[in-house]
């Protein structure tokens, strides 16, 4: 059901708040629904998009079913076999649609947290949430909070000295929307994950190209199976519950040695030249790599940690000091989880990362869930996770008392 924003929401006080609509929050939505919770009067959901869909329905149109990574179903609720040539956000924003539907799920949309407080002592009381939603600022409180924010609002750029004086052209992942923008510009792209090769063999059919790496390029010959994910949300896993902040999510998973990405290597595209260490105002810089700082691993983590190249041919760094010149720098050099409204909550270890009790509760904080956050960053850990989370939740309101929501329920 569509909830609207009217005075019921303004000061209003929920058991539960959900804060994203993407596979994570509905995942958790769900088994809340399945539990006897009520959508509306036990929980609402905030989402900022202006649909359904999460991060999907901002994906570029060139990114089908087809040309992805495996999209898992949402519990209870099958994908089933959607045409693998229609774009991704299309397949999948009417697919969440269908979800939200079928629950008759209370989101509210656009809704853009700000902020998120906590009343009382660090862990203690409710937690107080200020948002814009539709354009109007809210305030909110809840006893338990999911957070789903996922990375896609969060893109990452590294910096590298003159970054700021290149007067090309530069964009990241999330800012990319057809490839005839690029159409006799040379390209650097930047990021050795599967969205980087993709683009890689896109940009080649209208464009020079050039790519550039941190470590080789982490080809793995493992095979993408179920056994697969599972090493790879627990090797994410044990570095969340450590306290570290998330590793690129390439550098766990692998890439797949697909047809198309072997053409690739062997037509030279998909070539990495290493690390450029300048920019300047028409170009990069590239120091060179001798014989004694070659690697000789991409330093996998988990399922694809392995102590060789399992394509040393996708790794020839420029041996000597180089410049090249380009027109666009392409960032496809990942995300950071989304969450600066978390801020106020103090929750960062000085690793960088948030100390985890579980997969999905926040150890110094009781009345806080992320479902979207390390392991559960995948579309399997993310259905995963929302169950988990539902079940702790469930757990912790059963051992006491029962949080009692204080207004009426939401109109439809």
């Amino acid at each position: 059901m569509v909830c609207r924003i009217n005075e019921l929401l303004i000061d209003s006080h929920w058991p539960i708040v959900i804060i994203g609509a993407g596979q994570a929050g509905l995942s958790a939505a769900h088994y809340l629904w399945r539990d006897g919770l009520a959508p509306g009067k036990d929980f609402i959901i905030l989402d900022a998009g202006d649909g359904p869909g999460g991060a999907w329905r901002k994906r570029w149109h060139s990114l089908t079913l087809g040309n992805t990574n495996h999209i898992s179903d949402l519990p209870g609720f099958p994908l089933g076999h959607p045409d693998p040539n229609v774009p991704a956000s299309e397949v999948v924003s009417d697919y969440y649609s269908r979800f939200e539907r079928e629950l008759e799920l209370c989101v509210i949309r656009p809704a853009e947290v700000d902020t998120v407080r906590s009343e009382e002592e660090p862990g203690q009381g409710r937690l107080n949430i200020a948002a814009t939603i539709d354009g109007e600022q809210v305030t909110l409180s809840c006893d338990y909070l999911i957070n789903a924010t996922g990375t896609w609002t969060q893109p990452y750029v590294p910096f590298i000295p003159g970054i700021a004086e290149f007067e090309g052209h530069q964009l990241h992942t999330v800012n990319f929307r057809d490839v005839e923008d690029f159409r006799g510009l040379r390209t650097l792209v930047v990021g050795g994950g599967i969205s980087a090769t993709q683009f890689l063999l896109e940009l080649s059919e209208v464009t020079d190209t050039l790519w550039a790496t941190r470590r080789p390029p982490n080809f793995t010959s493992r095979e993408f199976d179920g056994q697969w994910g599972l090493e790879v949300e627990r090797a994410v896993r044990e570095r969340t519950l450590s306290g570290l902040a998330p590793a690129s999510v390439v550098r766990t998973t692998g890439l797949p040695i697909r047809r198309e990405f072997r053409e690739g290597i062997d037509s030279g595209v998909l070539v990495s030249r290493g690390m450029f260490d300048r920019i300047l105002p028409h170009g990069v810089h590239f120091p060179g790599i001798d014989d004694t700082e070659t690697p000789i691993t991409s330093e996998g983590l988990g399922p694809s940690a392995s102590d060789h190249l399992a394509v040393p041919e996708s790794w020839a760094p420029f041996e000597k000091p180089q410049l090249e010149d380009v027109d666009v720098i392409f960032w496809n050099t990942g995300f950071r989880a989304a969450l600066k409204h978390l801020a106020p909550l103090r929750l960062r270890t000085p690793d960088g990362g948030i100390s985890m009790e579980t997969e999905v509760a926040v150890k110094d904080d009781p009345r806080l869930f992320l479902v979207g956050y390390g392991s559960a960053s995948s579309t399997v850990g993310a259905t995963r996770a929302g169950r988990i989370a539902a079940r702790e939740l469930l757990k912790r309101m059963s051992g006491g008392r029962q949080p009692q929501r204080k207004s009426g329920a939401l109109s439809t």
